[in-house]
C-alpha cells in the first residue's frame, strides 16, 4: 500500500497545505466509523446507511461547466447542456477550495473508472465527508489488492466538498452549487450540494469524452449476460427501468448504468450500482430490495424509524429520488468480471408520459439509430432540482447531460456496432399505457419483464407484426405472459380519437426535435422517424 507520505507529497503538489487528518482508501467499516461519529448518517436495521442530502436531492444540470481550455474546446458540443467556464474563474474557485480544506480532515479513495484494463481510467476522489467517500468506494472499480494500488498513478482528480457554496458575483457560477470539468488540468470540482450522484456523473462525462477518440462507444445503458453468452444493453435515462430490467436471476448482470463497447465488447465503468428505491418492491425487484438490507449499502434520503431502524422505502416525503449504493457484490447474479462480448440486443428504454408508444417494438437499423439520436423519453421526478412530475423530453443518446461531444459522434459508433455485429435492436416503453400521465397507468413491472425476456430469448425473431400507423414501428401480435389489448398501445385508451391526437402531437415533437441534428445525419436514418402529420 502507498505511504500516507507519498499521498502527502501528491496532494501537495495539486496545492492543498496545512491539512489536518488524511484518510486513505479506507475500507468500508472504517468510513462508516467515521460517518457515524461526524454525524453523517445512521445505521439502519440489518446494516445499510442512512444519509440526508439536504435540499439537493437530484442532479443540479444548470450548474455543471466544462473549462473552455485549448486542448479540447475545438472537441465540445457547446451549448445548452455544456456550458463553458473560463479558465480565470476556475483557478479563483479552485483556490478557493484548496483555502478551504486547509485544517481539515480529507478522504481519500484511489480507484479506476472502468473494469477493462485496456480502457480503464485511474481516478482520485477527495471528499470532506465520509460518506461521499464511501459512495465513491461503492460505485467506482476497486485495485484488487495492494500492490496495484501502490501502482496506481492518477489521472483524473475529483475534489467534492459539499459544505462549500461558491459566490455566484465572484466565481461565475449560477448559484452556489458548481460541477466543473477541466479536461486539460484532468480535475472536477464539486461543491454546494451532498447529492452524491455528482461524483459518478462527473466521471461518466470524462469517459464519454475520452473513449471516443479511441474508437470505444461510450454508453449510458445497463448490461447483463444469458446463459448462452449473448449480451444485452439497455439503454435509457434514470427512472425508465435500466437497473431494475438488467436485475433479472436468469442472466448475469455486467452493470445498471454506465459502459463501454470497444472491439472487444461491452465493459463496466463502474463497481457498483445507484439505484431508484423509492415504492420498491420486494416481489417486483427482490435482487435490488435486498441490497437495502445489507451492510455497505448507502441509503440516500431514505425515511427510517428511529426506534426500530427501520426504513420505509414508500415514503416520499423528503423525495421521489430516494437512492440505494451498493457495490456489485451485494448482487447474488453478476458477472465478476465486469466484462462481456459484443452485444446480440440493443434496448432502447423509454418511459413515455403520452402514452401512446408501444410497450414494445422491434426497430430496423435505421429507427434504432433514428430513436438513440432523439433519445425521448420522460424526466422521472426527483431525478433533477425542480422535477416534481414527468416531464416530455429529448435527451441526445439516452443521456445528453453526460455527452460532452456532438451526438453524431455516439451514434456513428453505434451504428457500426450495430452492422458490424448483426444487433437486434428493441424500443421498450416503460412508462404509460391507457392514457398520458394523470389518466393511464405506469406499464406493469411483470408485462415489461415478459416482453424484454421473449426478445432476448428470440421468441420474438419470427413472430407475426402489425405497423402502427403513426410511428411506423412494428408492434408484436402477441407474447406470451402479457395481454393482447396491452400490445398495442391504442387499444388500451377509452377515446380512441384521443390516443390519435396524442400519437400525431408526439409525432410532431419527434421531427422538431431532429431538425437539430438533419445536417449530419443519413436521409435514410432520417426518413425512419414517425410520419408526420
Amino acid at each position: 500500500m502507498k505511504t500516507k507520505l507519498i499521498i502527502w507529497d501528491q496532494l501537495i503538489e495539486k496545492g492543498f497545505h496545512n491539512l489536518n487528518n488524511l484518510f486513505y482508501n479506507l475500507t468500508t467499516p472504517a468510513l462508516y466509523e467515521q460517518a457515524i461519529r461526524r454525524r453523517e448518517g445512521l445505521i439502519a436495521h440489518l446494516g445499510p446507511l442512512v444519509t440526508r442530502t439536504g435540499q439537493h436531492t437530484g442532479r443540479s444540470p444548470n450548474d455543471k461547466f466544462i473549462v473552455k481550455e485549448p486542448s479540447s474546446e475545438n472537441n465540445i458540443w457547446w451549448g445548452k447542456i455544456n456550458r463553458p467556464f473560463d479558465e480565470e474563474h476556475f483557478n479563483k474557485l479552485y483556490n478557493k477550495m484548496l483555502s478551504y480544506a486547509e485544517n481539515k480532515d480529507l478522504y481519500v479513495q484511489d480507484c479506476f473508472a472502468g473494469t477493462d484494463p485496456n480502457y480503464r481510467l485511474p481516478i482520485r476522489i477527495i471528499t470532506e465527508t465520509a460518506w461521499h467517500n464511501l459512495f465513491a468506494r461503492n460505485m467506482f472499480v476497486l485495485p484488487k489488492n495492494n500492490e496495484e494500488l501502490k501502482q496506481h498513478n492518477p489521472e483524473y482528480t475529483v475534489i467534492d466538498f459539499p459544505y462549500l457554496q461558491a459566490d455566484v458575483e465572484e466565481d461565475g457560477t449560477n448559484s452556489p452549487v458548481f460541477i466543473v470539468v477541466h479536461l486539460g488540468k484532468k480535475l472536477v470540482l464539486i461543491g454546494g450540494t451532498s447529492y452524491a450522484g455528482e461524483i459518478k456523473k462527473s466521471i461518466f462525462t470524462v469517459m464519454n469524452y475520452l473513449l471516443p477518440m479511441k474508437n470505444v462507444m461510450a454508453m449510458h445503458c445497463s448490461a447483463n449476460i444469458g446463459k448462452d453468452g449473448d449480451v444485452a444493453v439497455l439503454f435509457g435515462l434514470s427512472g425508465t427501468g435500466k437497473t431494475t430490467l438488467s436485475a433479472d436471476p436468469n442472466r448475469r448482470l455486467i452493470g445498471d448504468d454506465e459502459h463501454g463497447w470497444s472491439d472487444d465488447g461491452v465493459f463496466n465503468f463502474e463497481g457498483g450500482c445507484y439505484a431508484k428505491v423509492i415504492r420498491l418492491s420486494k416481489e417486483a425487484e427482490p435482487d435490488i430490495y435486498e441490497t437495502t438490507r445489507k451492510f455497505g449499502t448507502i441509503l440516500e434520503n431514505v425515511e427510517m424509524d428511529i426506534k426500530t431502524r427501520h426504513i420505509d422505502l414508500f415514503d416520499d416525503s423528503l423525495t421521489e429520488n430516494t437512492r440505494a449504493s451498493y457495490p456489485l457484490t451485494h448482487i447474488k447474479n453478476i458477472e465478476p468480471s465486469g466484462m462481456g462480448g459484443n452485444a446480440k440486443n440493443i434496448i432502447m428504454l423509454t418511459a413515455d408520459a403520452f402514452g401512446v408508444l408501444p410497450p414494445i417494438a422491434k426497430l430496423t437499423p435505421e429507427q434504432a439509430m433514428y430513436h438513440f439520436i432523439s433519445g425521448y423519453t420522460a424526466k422521472v421526478a426527483g431525478t433533477e432540482k425542480g422535477i416534481t412530475e414527468p416531464v416530455a423530453t429529448f435527451s441526445a443518446c439516452f443521456g445528453a447531460p453526460f455527452m460532452p461531444l456532438h451526438p453524431s459522434k455516439y451514434a456513428k459508433l453505434l451504428g457500426e456496432k450495430i452492422e458490424r455485429h448483426n444487433a437486434n435492436c428493441w424500443l421498450i416503453n416503460t412508462g404509460w399505457s391507457g392514457g398520458p400521465y394523470g389518466v393511464g397507468k405506469r406499464m406493469k413491472i411483470q408485462y415489461t419483464r415478459a416482453m424484454l425476456n421473449a426478445a432476448l430469448s428470440g421468441e420474438l425473431d419470427d413472430v407475426e407484426t402489425q405497423t402502427d400507423p403513426f410511428f411506423g414501428l412494428r408492434i408484436p401480435k402477441n407474447i406470451n405472459g402479457v395481454p393482447a389489448d396491452v400490445l398495442n398501445p391504442r387499444n388500451t385508451w377509452e377515446d380512441k380519437s384521443k390516443y390519435d391526437e396524442a400519437a400525431k402531437k408526439l409525432a410532431n415533437m419527434f421531427h422538431e426535435n431532429f431538425k437539430e441534428y438533419e445536417d449530419g445525419v443519413d436521409k435514410n436514418i432520417i426518413a425512419a422517424g414517425p410520419n408526420k402529420f
